[in-house]
């Protein structure tokens, strides 16, 4: 089994902390390409444009970024130092609205930065170091703690379906929604997966693809709209997708196509797993109806992988990157603490002891 792609880090902070470097996502499958990321205009069109993308992952560099970009002010006393700060905080934190782990991790680095203010400004920029550090860490470990909640979850012989791309190019190891399934290969289990294509980015052709079959994983590739038929067929048992946001009653946004992905396997009696830390848990977030769906540019639809166009250019398009997936469509939310299930307004509370 080729273990290095779930090793990677894809996502690095340089040794002296002045710079990221990531892997360009856009490139993948074919290139496999490093950026160095040291402005803010860096840093906001990697994550706008999606060369990192993946919500820890997305929070993971935004912490780093903004660590990186607090090196630069030129300010000796705190008042100064902050102002710079949030300003930059705010701009990366715009980059992109629905994964939460983004401004979870900025809020994150300004609470230590506020808890400083008492320290000088270069003690300041070593907490923050040692914090952007921490998230990443704390992410790897998430990931290997999912990994083996989902994992329990599986049993020999199973299809697995899954929407977009929630692996170890979206996080800091294993994944989230792929984290179980690169254990279970790990592990000597016998099982196949069903990868849907997953417009309108094709993450799930590009990159959940890519990811399985280096790992030596059995996946099939199909259409979004084949996820009817193979689950009539009776090949999947179970569906794993990762989340960008989940709200406090368990209502989830993930890539769109998601929530037709739940639908369809309710219909089928199909269990339907949606995994992720607990960072992406949003309790400030009522429903669904609260999470802002990012609208993306309409060529994404009719130019982007295509050699020509394939859409009337005055046509117009719908473009959302995500879709909301109802609480009841949901077998059970996977984190690092546990499977949490219906009711989700009180198991949800109950992983932040409310």
């Amino acid at each position: 089994m080729n273990s290095e792609l779930y090793k990677i880090n894809n996502v690095r902070l340089s040794d002296d902390g002045s710079c990221v470097t990531i892997i360009d996502q856009t490139k993948l499958p074919g290139r496999t390409e490093y950026l160095t990321l040291k402005t803010p205009e860096d840093f906001f069109e990697a994550i706008y444009e999606l060369k990192v993308r993946g919500a820890p992952a997305i929070g993971i560099c935004a912490a780093f970024g903004v660590f990186c970009l607090a090196r630069t002010i030129d300010a000796s006393d705190y008042e100064s130092f902050i102002e710079k700060f949030d300003e930059y905080r705010r701009y990366l934190d715009s980059s992109r609205p629905t994964a939460v782990n983004l401004s979870w991790a900025l809020n994150r680095m300004r609470s230590v930065a506020e808890r400083g203010r008492d320290k000088p400004v270069t003690e300041i920029l070593t907490l923050l170091e040692a914090e952007c550090r921490e998230i990443q860490a704390e992410d790897a470990s998430m990931c290997r703690a999912i990994s083996e909640y989902g994992f329990s979850l599986m049993k020999e012989g199973d299809g697995i379906l899954t929407h977009c791309n929630a692996g170890p190019l979206a996080t800091s190891s294993y994944g989230t929604a792929l984290g179980p399934l690169l254990l279970a290969r790990e592990r000597g289990l016998n099982f196949r997966v069903f990868a849907d294509e997953t417009r309108p980015l094709l993450q799930g052709a590009r990159l959940t693809a890519y990811e399985l079959a280096r790992a030596g994983i059995d996946v099939t590739l199909i259409c979004d709209n084949m996820a009817s038929l193979v689950m009539k067929n009776g090949w999947i048992q179970a569906c794993f997708v990762g989340c960008d946001r989940v709200a406090a009653n368990g209502d989830a946004a993930n890539k769109i196509g998601t929530s037709g992905v739940a639908i369809l396997a309710a219909h089928y009696g199909i269990p339907f797993y949606v995994l992720g830390p607990t960072s992406t848990i949003d309790m400030n977030c009522g429903t669904g109806d609260d999470i802002e769906i990012e609208l993306r540019a309409p060529d994404e639809i009719k130019v982007k992988f295509y050699e020509q166009p394939m859409a009337p250019e005055e046509v117009k398009c719908y473009n959302p990157a995500f879709d909301v997936t109802d609480n009841s469509l949901i077998t059970g939310i996977v984190t690092e603490r546990g499977i949490c299930r219906a009711p989700y307004e009180k198991s949800l509370g109950e992983l932040f002891g409310k």
